[in-house]
């Protein structure tokens, strides 16, 4: 294989990072005047069509020595991931228009989204490694972009908490390559697959260490110390980054690394970490959903929220190592809908807190009355993470719950009991917020308008919660032809 047909593997990506050097070339040459937004948009616009024609064309391959490969997993999370960049890029704008480093800001947002593409690609652990410190070193940057005491104060614990998690994933991935004798993901799966008993403990410890280092990415407990504080102190459009990309990409490279590496069902560690992740669910949804109702700061409770939505994803990864077909799939769908929800919350955050100057939930208070449209959706979007019909996020919940039920597993039935308890107790807090913005008195009398621009994205978000609730086919199918790539 030629060098550009290796490089044309990982077209996007090379966009991506290409297009970060240029803004940051041309603002270098032309500070204060060059046109970063546009030149940010472009690249996503280009990277976005460059994926768009892998998809059309139907390539596929491997690259680099097998380092990287392209599939259609690998495709519909760089589809993800791209247009979550390009949402959090428009939705910023006021804050880089505030902002010295607006050029340092969106270069680095392209390289973590390069970085973050290329990590759904990985098929060694060395390349993992390198696209996942990649990611991380941007993000430990972005949280700190802010410059004032809280922001500064969120890049610092990020770094700390990151560099521990990257030892201990560093660990795991050494014990891989001892046992195994290679790097490569589909040479670990074989040597798993063989079965050799006298080292299943060594595999045991390995698997823990990566789920320990990769439990950090997913945000799942009790790997989760940084996130509120992380999520409270960063700029509002850096934690909406970090709550949705860096969510879809840790769980796509957890996938990766445990269906196609370790293998799914019947393997003889599968039920282990079947196990291993169904504990991590259940005390993620129920730490973060105990957690979120004591929080008055919207920014803190959408962190311990989030925490308890890796939980219910977690249910799809036990369900992968217990031999369900529907876990993988169930995995990927349950982040498609959790994206546009997410993300049309976070936007709305965005929109609100730069008009009222507060993240507190009581300024929230009559939001209805104050700005109709944007508090319709706000609330639309809050439902759809509850798990409340028509939304996306009630057939997400059903399908990755069913998918568990179905692997056949006690303690995969009682995971799903625990799951169904603590999608009402988040009802509680997601359900006040929402009373505040529809039933409370405003403090104030003045209207809150979002920029035309934020107002697409949100009616977008509206779009996408509404039409995956109603017609949930389209996205199903490419949940299920994306973990196909993976078998």
């Amino acid at each position: 294989m030629s060098a550009w047909d290796q490089f044309h593997l990982i077209g996007p990506v090379v966009v991506l990072f290409g297009g970060a050097g240029a803004l940051l070339t041309w603002d270098l040459v032309q500070p204060r005047r060059a046109p970063v937004l546009a030149l940010a948009l472009l690249t996503l616009a280009a990277a976005f069509g460059y994926t768009l024609w892998h998809a059309l064309t139907g390539s596929a391959g491997t690259a680099f020595d097998g380092a990287v490969v392209m599939d259609r997993f690998a495709l519909f999370f760089a589809f993800l991931l791209i247009a979550v960049a390009a949402a959090v890029t428009v939705a910023a704008t006021e804050f880089a228009r505030r902002s010295d480093n607006a050029a340092e800001f969106y270069a680095l947002l392209l390289v973590a989204t390069g970085a973050m593409v290329l990590l759904t690609q990985a098929n060694d652990l060395v390349s993992v490694f390198i696209a996942l410190e990649t990611t991380a070193i941007a993000q430990f940057v972005l949280a700190g972009i802010g410059r004032d005491a809280r922001s500064s104060e969120a890049g610092l614990k990020y770094l700390l908490t990151g560099a521990v998690s990257a030892a201990v994933l560093l660990y795991g991935f050494a014990l891989l390559f001892g046992l195994a004798g290679t790097t490569a993901l589909p040479g670990i799966a074989a040597y798993v697959a063989a079965g050799h008993e006298e080292t299943r403990l060594a595999l045991i410890l390995a698997f823990v260490l990566v789920a320990a280092g990769l439990g950090f990415k997913m945000a799942t407990a009790p790997f989760h110390a940084w996130v509120p504080d992380v999520y409270q102190g960063a700029p509002t459009p850096v934690t909406s980054f970090l709550a949705v990309a860096s969510k879809a990409a840790a769980f796509a490279v957890v996938l990766r690394v445990f269906y196609a590496g370790l293998g799914g069902g019947g393997t003889i560690i599968s039920h282990d970490w079947s196990a291993l992740f169904a504990v991590v669910a259940g005390v993620s949804m129920t730490f973060g959903n105990t957690a979120a109702i004591l929080q008055t700061d919207v920014k803190r409770l959408l962190a311990y929220s989030s925490i308890a939505q890796a939980g219910n994803i977690a249910v799809g990864l036990a369900a992968v190592a217990a031999g369900s077909t529907i876990g993988p799939s169930g995995v990927l769908f349950f982040l498609g809908t959790y994206t546009a929800a997410n993300l049309g919350v976070f936007i709305a955050v965005i929109a609100v807190s730069e008009r009222i100057g507060s993240d507190e939930m009581r300024d929230y208070a009559g939001l209805l009355r104050r700005s109709p449209w944007l508090a319709s959706i706000l609330v639309l979007c809050l439902l759809s993470l509850t798990g409340i019909p028509p939304t996306a996020g009630f057939l997400a919940k059903l399908y990755i719950f069913n998918g568990a039920v179905q692997a056949g597993e006690p303690w995969l039935v009682w995971l799903v009991v625990v799951a169904v308890l603590n999608t009402a107790v988040s009802a509680f807090y997601y359900l006040r917020w929402a009373r505040t913005i529809v039933l409370d008195e405003p403090l104030e009398g003045t209207s809150i308008t979002a920029a035309l621009p934020v107002q697409g994205l949100l009616t977008l978000a509206a779009a996408g919660v509404l039409f995956f609730g109603l017609v949930p086919a389209p996205l199903i199918s490419a949940a299920q032809r994306a973990a196909e790539a993976l078998q």
